[in-house]
Order: structure tokens, then sequence, then C-alpha cells
């Protein structure tokens, strides 16, 4: 006997055994929702503090002084984008709390890393000195952590920053940066001999592991730290032309670096 076909509509299935299931698998559709959302965010956001975070030192590389007060056109000018960086941390941070603060770490990274870059720049022309790890995470509002490998990566990008303001100098003023006298009369550092320590000091860096014994900051140390030699080595060429034949050089001269890039060396950021 031929069995009769039923059709199958949603008053004949048995919903009290599928609800559990599709409650559950919506569940998991709404989290990887939000997680999307949030990710994209966190992304944007990273990348206008970036934006903003190049801005500032666009515009702190008109500065021409060292340890001195940054001059107050200047200063009105990047307070008005730190004030904008501040409100997207500010509305970026609770997306970043708990355990999210780990996942979404890569996502907001880069935006940290340029407003290490800003914010160290702006200190060391201030103090000649560089920003600790402290008082950077205190200029980051909202309590978004700031990690000690982006604050290391932020400092390896800093010094091409330094090249640029050194070898501005030299072609504008006919000599390197230098801070003010001492106490004992004797002549602050320039930005060279600043240069060379930080390059020592990054090239003793222990990466092996990471600076938090799980990271995988060796990678990028490997490539940045080629940049900074690069860095340290143009001030070094641009100083040494000045001394040895600077009286032959008309004004407004500019150093020629591009002999390192022509045996196919990677051009330094921002210069």
């Amino acid at each position: 006997m031929a069995g009769q076909k039923h059709d199958l509509d949603d008053k004949d299935m048995d919903t009290s055994s599928v609800s559990p299931v599709m409650s559950m698998f919506e569940a998991f559709r709404n989290e990887l929702d939000e997680h999307q959302d949030r990710r994209e965010r966190i992304i944007k956001t990273s990348r206008d503090i970036t934006a903003l975070s190049k801005k500032i030192i666009f515009s702190l590389q008109r500065v021409r002084h060292l340890q001195q007060p940054i001059p107050s056109p200047i200063a009105k000018e990047i307070n008005t984008r730190y004030d904008s960086i501040t409100e997207l941390f500010t509305n970026i941070a609770p997306d970043l709390q708990g355990i999210n603060s780990w996942r979404y770490q890569k996502q907001i990274s880069g935006g940290c890393q340029e407003y290490v870059e800003a914010i160290s720049f702006q200190h060391y022309l201030e103090t000649q000195r560089l920003i600790k790890h402290g008082e950077a995470q205190a200029l980051i509002p909202g309590g978004v952590e700031l990690t000690a490998d982006d604050y290391v990566l932020g400092l390896f990008d800093l010094t091409g920053e330094l090249m640029r303001f050194g070898i501005t100098n030299i072609a504008t003023h006919g000599v390197l940066p230098r801070g003010a006298a001492t106490a004992e009369g004797t002549q602050g550092r320039d930005i060279l001999m600043d240069l060379r320590s930080i390059r020592t000091s990054f090239e003793s860096l222990d990466t092996s592991s990471g600076l938090n014994g799980w990271s995988y900051l060796k990678k990028d140390i490997e490539k940045k730290t080629d940049v900074m030699r690069q860095s340290v080595g143009k001030v070094e060429q641009a100083a040494y032309g000045m001394i040895i034949r600077g009286r032959e050089r008309p004004k407004g001269w500019v150093p020629d670096l591009s002999e390192g890039q022509e045996r196919g060396r990677e051009p330094v950021e921002s210069y």
C-alpha cells in the first residue's frame, strides 16, 4: 500500500526539539555580528588616530630648537588634533576592555604606534629625552592599554623623525640641533649623539621571545632596526659633509642621501 505524502509546514513540525538549537545558532550569529561591527569600528578609529598623529608630527617638524617650549602657533595647531585623538580613544575604549584589549590589539596597534611616535617626538623636542612607557600610557585616555610592543615600535619610528629634524636643521642653519648648555658650562648633546645612543640601545634589545614572553615582536623589530640604522647613518653622512666641506656649500643646501637607496635599501618613512 502506497504511503501518503504529507506536506511539512511549520504547524506540523515539533518545535520543541528545534528551538534550543535555533536559539543557540542565533546567539552565535549575533555574537559574530557584534564581533565584526566592533572590529570595523576599532580599525576605523585606529586609522583616524594614525592620520591625526601624522599631522601632529608634520607640524612638529616646523620646530627649530631643542629644550624649548613648542611655539604657540604650532602648539595651538597640534592641541586641536590631540583633542580629536582623545575623543577617538575615549569613544573606542568600551570596545577594548577586558579580554577584548588583547582580542583586538592588532586592530588598534597601528594607531597606538603612530600616537607614541607623535607624543615621543614632542617630548624629545621639549626635554631632549625619550618618553617613558608609563608617561606615554598616561597620555592615552579611556583606559586603552599601551602594550610594551607598541611602545617600543613607536620609538623605533621616532628615529626617522629625528633624522628628518636633524637634516632639515643642517640644511637651513648649517648646524646639528643641540640642547642647552649644562650648569657646568659644557655644550649640550646634539641630536646625532642621541641617535647613536638610541641605536646602541635598540641593537642590544633581546626580542628572541618577545618583550612579554609571548609576543611576535622579533619580525617587526628586524625590519625596523634596518630602517633605524639607515636613519642614523643619514644624519652621520650629513654631519660629515657639513664639517668637512661645509664652507663650500651654498645656502639652502640639502645633502644627497640617495646613495643608500640606490643599493636597494628601503626608503625611510617620512623622508
